[in-house]
C-alpha cells in the first residue's frame, strides 16, 4: 500500500513539475488583436471609441453583464477620460484611462482588479483605404507566471478574441447606420 501511495506521489509532482516547465517556456508578454473592414470615415469610427460614453452601442463586455456598475470620470472622451466598472463573474471589476487619441489610433490603459489583478495596454488602430476602415483591437501587456500556468490549460487569443470579434461585429454594425 505504501508503495502504490509513493508512486502516486511521484507520478502527481512529475505532472506538477511538468506543468511548471512547460509554464515557464511561456513568453514574458502576450498579444491578442482582431481586425474588422467597416464601410465607414475614420472619423465615424473613432467617436465611438474615443468616448467612454459610445462603448455601450457596441462593446461585448456591457452586454454580457447590462446591470454591472459603471463610473465615469469628470472626462470621458478623449486624452484623460476615465471609465470604471463593477460586474459580475463574466466581467469583473477594473477601469480605463484613454492615454492617447489621435484619428487613427486609441491607446488605453486598462487595468483589472477583479478576477485578477493585471495591468495591460488596449489600443485600436484605424486603417483607411477608400470609402473602408480597417479597425485593429488589440490587447498587450506582461505575462506573469501565475498567467503562464493558467494558459497550459486554456486558451487566451481564443477567449478574448472571441469578444473582440463580437465587439468588432457590433461596431461595424454601429458605424455602419
Amino acid at each position: 500500500m505504501w508503495k502504490a501511495l509513493a508512486i502516486g506521489a511521484v507520478i502527481v509532482l512529475v505532472v506538477v513539475a511538468g506543468i511548471l516547465v512547460y509554464a515557464a517556456t511561456k513568453p514574458d508578454s502576450f498579444r491578442v488583436q482582431r481586425s474588422v473592414a467597416i464601410k465607414a470615415s475614420p472619423d465615424k469610427i473613432f467617436a465611438l471609441l474615443d468616448d467612454f460614453k459610445a462603448w455601450a452601442s457596441w462593446s461585448p463586455y456591457e452586454k454580457k453583464d447590462p446591470a454591472m456598475k459603471r463610473t465615469f470620470g469628470a472626462i470621458t472622451a478623449g486624452k484623460g477620460a476615465t471609465y470604471a466598472w463593477q460586474g459580475d463573474k463574466s466581467v469583473g471589476a477594473g477601469s480605463m484611462e484613454i492615454l492617447e487619441a489621435s484619428p487613427r489610433k486609441v491607446l488605453i490603459k486598462l487595468d483589472f482588479s477583479q478576477p485578477f489583478e493585471a495591468h495591460n495596454t488596449a489600443e485600436f488602430t484605424l486603417d483607411p483605404k477608400g470609402d473602408t476602415t480597417t479597425v485593429t483591437w488589440a490587447i498587450y501587456g506582461p505575462n506573469p507566471f501565475m498567467a503562464k500556468v493558467m494558459q497550459t490549460f486554456m486558451n487566451i487569443d481564443k477567449m478574448i478574441g472571441q469578444d473582440f470579434e463580437k465587439g468588432l461585429a457590433d461596431l461595424k454594425a454601429a458605424a455602419e447606420k
